[in-house]
């Protein structure tokens, strides 16, 4: 299958066009480049198509068979930064994607969607995809947006599906540390504590980046009747975990550090516990195989091959919104984050 992949230089992407291409896949790599440079050991393959997600054009789809949408402005905190471009790029731009996708004969559309789009499940009790969805955050809330236009645009020639991942964790060459897991390890290498920036009581899904891959490879390969047209929460029943526990495993896997309460730390209200059933049952090839504590491993022994210190940490390499904002200071970026000069030029 020849397949498009967006956001091929991000976290996720530098994993998936990696499992996807040993799978069989002939993939192509579409990405703007924001965090080339910002690598864990060796670089990801760049792009083979440079260009803002907004900015991509009908010529660019032909051939293809699918497109897994990976590409957005990715975590809560860039939201708050502007929210008008988190709809911009990460609804207005998916179904303008879609559209010319669609139109230019592209069976299948794999989008990259998230289980924060549930925000706080009050019973405590495992929600499934008929759940009501209640984003507390313009992420989500663009996640949200973007599977109901999707949905309504399936038709006989076109099969979307959505894939509600669980928060990611896990080495890629293009790590990220605004996420929790990969996060806490990275303060307890770095400081000697694990630092909590709320009570820990929330309970989070977890999902490796590798197994990610995997979900995606499973949804290109599902027959189209077993899939299309539907979301599917993709992670494992047996991986929610409460932050709290979470600290006390990443101190366990680094060894010699406290677990720390932020000043006035309080509860966080993106608490939600998901049930993964249908994906298991639906998608038979989709098995996840790390757990957290064996991610947690993986984190330690890769933050301590890069010699990780208190500087990188706190730096922008691995940070998303720091990284953006280091980009909007030096002026390389414009408030829309569109690359000033040509983007070959930045590579």
């Amino acid at each position: 299958m020849r397949v498009l992949l967006t956001g091929s230089g991000g976290y996720v992407g530098a994993v998936a066009h990696a499992v996807l291409t040993s799978t069989g896949h002939d993939v192509v790599g579409l990405d703007t480049g924001l965090y080339e440079g910002c690598d864990l050991g060796v670089p990801p393959r760049p792009p083979d198509v440079r260009v803002d997600i907004r900015d991509v054009q009908e010529e660019d789809l032909d051939g293809f068979d699918a497109v897994v949408h990976l590409a957005a402005l990715s975590n809560d905190p860039i939201g708050e930064l502007d929210e008008a471009l988190t709809y911009a790029v990460n609804h207005e731009a998916t179904v303008r994607l879609a559209e010319l996708a669609r139109s230019r004969g592209v069976e299948r559309f794999v989008f990259a969607s998230s289980c924060s789009m549930y925000g706080a499940s009050g019973s405590g009790l495992p929600v499934d995809e008929s759940a009501p969805l209640a984003p507390l955050t313009a992420y989500a809330e663009s996640k949200v947006r973007s599977e109901r236009s999707l949905a309504e645009m399936s038709s006989d020639a076109f099969s979307p599906v959505s894939l509600r991942f669980a928060t990611a964790y896990g080495v890629s060459p293009r790590l990220r540390l605004d996420i929790v897991l990969n996060n806490l390890v990275g303060w307890a290498l770095t400081t000697g504590a694990v630092r909590l920036q709320s009570d820990g009581t929330a309970w989070r899904p977890l999902i490796h980046v590798e197994d990610m891959a995997g979900a995606i490879a499973a949804a290109l390969a599902a027959p189209r009747d077993r899939i299309h047209g539907q979301a599917f929460n993709a992670g494992a029943s047996d991986a929610n975990y409460i932050v709290r526990d979470l600290a006390l495993m990443v101190a366990e896997a680094v060894g010699e550090v406290e677990v720390e309460f932020a000043e006035g730390a309080g509860a966080d209200p993106r608490s939600y516990r998901v049930d993964f059933s249908k994906i298991a049952e639906t998608l038979e090839t989709f098995r996840p195989t790390w757990s957290a504590e064996r991610g947690a491993r993986q984190l330690v022994d890769a933050y301590r091959a890069d010699a990780m210190d208190e500087a990188t940490f706190s730096g922008d390499r691995f940070v998303r919104l720091s990284r953006l904002k280091t980009l909007l200071d030096e002026g390389r970026l414009d408030a829309e984050l569109r690359w000033r000069a040509p983007v070959a030029a930045q590579a």
